[in-house]
């Protein structure tokens, strides 16, 4: 007899960037993410299905479509599920407003937490300015990190064989470049003013495939992060707290007291 592993459950849960369909995506460890952790309501934050990829040739194994009927059966036992179109399934823009096996699709969201702290949830891409303005350059950076990836998968392989947890090279090389590091800072930037045009405390998104909690400009910064590089996803608890979860690592982030850090910027300045 199989000792099955014991559910957690969540208020909500927030998982953008899978990539189904590419070769990179850590689809396994999602499902393992997914049988045991469960959400009254599952936001899928953008670029869940790659459609840019799945263009140049069809590449879709078994985990992949486990991970959609997951899904799915998930919404069949109860939890609400809001897709969110990002970059890489735009397809599903021409159908914001319509339902599919109980997913809702939407342009983006307006998520309240348990304790009424209210949050806008979007990709994120439209504050992009290479996705938006020059196409052939992202397609042509996709190429290059998708090559990146491939090699990513022997690493993490060696690396499971040795026993040894898992650990993404084209994360940290890109971490490791300052223009890299520049760019997360004005998307963070962009994102936290996009949250004030909203007038809501906060804004949980995706896209960058970097995950982060913290206080920007006065809002809440949430990125998801993404099921390619680091397998991490955003928690809700049922008191309203967002936690940040790195899958790959098994480890929960400390809990970020946005108003307490704002509260210490404060004193401080003082």
């Amino acid at each position: 007899m199989t000792n099955e592993p014991e559910t957690r459950r969540y208020r909500t849960l927030f998982i953008s960037d899978v990539h189904l369909g590419t070769k990179g995506c850590q689809a396994e460890m999602l499902l393992d993410f997914l049988r045991e952790n469960d959400a009254d309501t599952i936001y899928l934050v953008g670029d869940i299905i790659d459609g840019w990829r799945l263009k140049d040739g069809w590449y879709w194994p078994q985990a992949h479509n486990d991970v959609v009927q997951k899904l799915l059966r998930k919404g069949r036992k109860g939890a609400r599920i809001v897709y969110v179109p990002g970059n890489h399934d735009e397809f599903l823009r021409n159908y914001y407003g319509t339902h599919f096996g109980g997913v809702e699709v939407a342009e983006t969201a307006i998520h309240e937490t348990a304790d009424g702290k209210r949050y806008l949830v979007i990709h994120g891409d439209i504050f992009d300015m290479v996705v938006r303005h020059a196409r052939w350059l992202a397609f042509l950076g996709d190429w290059a990190y998708e090559t990146a990836l491939v090699v990513n998968t022997y690493v993490s392989y060696v690396r499971r064989k040795l026993g040894l947890s898992y650990w993404s090279l084209s994360a940290w090389a890109k971490l490791k470049v300052k223009n890299a590091v520049n760019f997360i800072g004005q998307f963070e930037a962009s994102l936290s003013q996009e949250a004030k045009k909203h007038e809501v405390d906060g804004v949980i998104c995706g896209h960058i495939h970097h995950a982060a909690m913290h206080d920007m400009n006065g809002v809440a910064y949430v990125n998801c992060g993404d099921w390619v590089e680091s397998c991490t996803a955003i928690a809700e608890h049922d008191d309203g707290r967002l936690e940040l979860i790195r899958w790959g690592e098994r480890q929960i982030s400390p809990i970020v007291d946005f108003e307490a850090k704002r509260a210490e910027g404060v004193h401080a300045a003082a």
